[in-house]
C-alpha cells in the first residue's frame, strides 16, 4: 500500500477484529479514518485514541447497519465528518467490513435471523456504497470483506455463506457501475481469522464439523490467522 497522506477512508465494523486492523493500517499510512461501530462504543473510541496517539487522524461514528434509516444517517454523518476534517466530501477508500455470522443449523434458521443476516451483510454494504458513490473520486477504492466459505462447505454457516455469495456478485457488477468513473471495487476473502465472530470455528463443535466435511478452505488451513497478520498473496489491485 502506498502512502495515503491526504486520503480519506471509512471502515465499517472497525471497533475490533479485521475492521480494527484495517483502520489501524490505513491510519498508519496517513489516511484520515472514520471508524464505524455498531454497539462497541468503548472499543471504537479506543481505536480512535490509538490512532491519534500514534500521530494519526480518526473519528468514530455509530450506526446500526440492520436498519436502513441508520445506513442513511451513517452516509450523511460520514460526509459531515469529511467536510469538517478535510474541507470536502471526498471519500477515497470505503471498506465494507461489518458483518454478522450466527451459526445455526440450516433447518433451524428462522425468518428473523435470516432477515438480520441479509440486512447487515448484504443490504447495508449495498446501500452504503450506493449512498457514497458520488463521494468516491477517480482512483477511489471500495473493498468488501467477503469470506472463503463461499468456496467451501460445512454445517451451520449456510445463511452467512449465501449472504457473502451475494457480495461476491455485487463486486462483479460494481465494475460496470463504478468502473467508468475510475473507481475500483474488490473483495478480500479470508479463511479462518481469530475474531469474536469466528469463535465457533475454534470450539469443539466447530472443529468436529470441520473434520467431518471435506471443504477445501477454512478448516484445512495450516493455521488460523489473527487480525493484522500479513499474509503473502497475489492481487490484481
Amino acid at each position: 500500500m502506498s502512502d495515503l497522506n491526504g486520503k480519506t477512508a471509512l471502515v465499517t465494523g472497525a471497533s475490533r477484529g479485521i475492521g480494527k486492523a484495517a483502520a489501524l493500517r490505513l491510519a498508519a499510512k496517513c489516511a484520515f479514518v472514520i471508524v464505524h461501530y455498531g454497539a462497541a462504543e468503548k472499543e471504537a473510541h479506543g481505536v480512535v485514541d490509538q490512532i491519534k496517539a500514534a500521530g494519526g487522524k480518526a473519528a468514530a461514528i455509530q450506526a446500526d447497519l440492520s436498519e436502513p434509516a441508520e445506513i442513511e444517517r451513517l452516509a450523511a454523518s460520514a460526509r459531515s465528518l469529511l467536510r469538517e476534517h478535510t474541507g470536502a466530501e471526498r471519500l477515497d477508500i470505503l471498506v465494507n467490513n461489518a458483518g454478522i455470522a450466527p451459526f445455526f443449523g440450516f433447518t433451524a434458521t428462522d425468518n428473523a435471523t435470516l432477515d438480520r443476516i441479509l440486512a447487515v451483510n448484504v443490504k447495508a454494504p449495498y446501500l452504503l456504497t450506493a449512498r457514497l458513490a458520488d463521494a468516491l473520486p477517480d482512483g477511489g477504492r471500495v473493498i468488501f470483506v467477503t469470506t472463503a466459505v463461499t468456496k467451501t462447505y460445512f454445517p451451520g454457516i449456510a445463511a452467512y455463506a449465501a449472504s457473502k455469495g451475494a457480495i461476491d456478485t455485487l463486486i462483479l457488477h460494481l465494475g460496470a457501475e463504478l468502473g467508468p468513473k475510475g473507481v475500483r471495487a474488490g473483495g478480500v476473502a479470508p479463511g479462518a481469522i481469530e475474531t469474536d465472530m469466528s469463535a465457533w470455528l475454534g470450539s469443539d463443535d466447530g472443529k468436529k464439523q470441520g473434520a467431518r466435511h471435506s471443504g477445501p478452505a477454512t478448516h484445512r488451513q495450516a493455521r488460523r490467522y489473527r487480525p493484522g497478520d500479513r499474509i503473502p498473496c497475489r492481487s490484481g489491485w
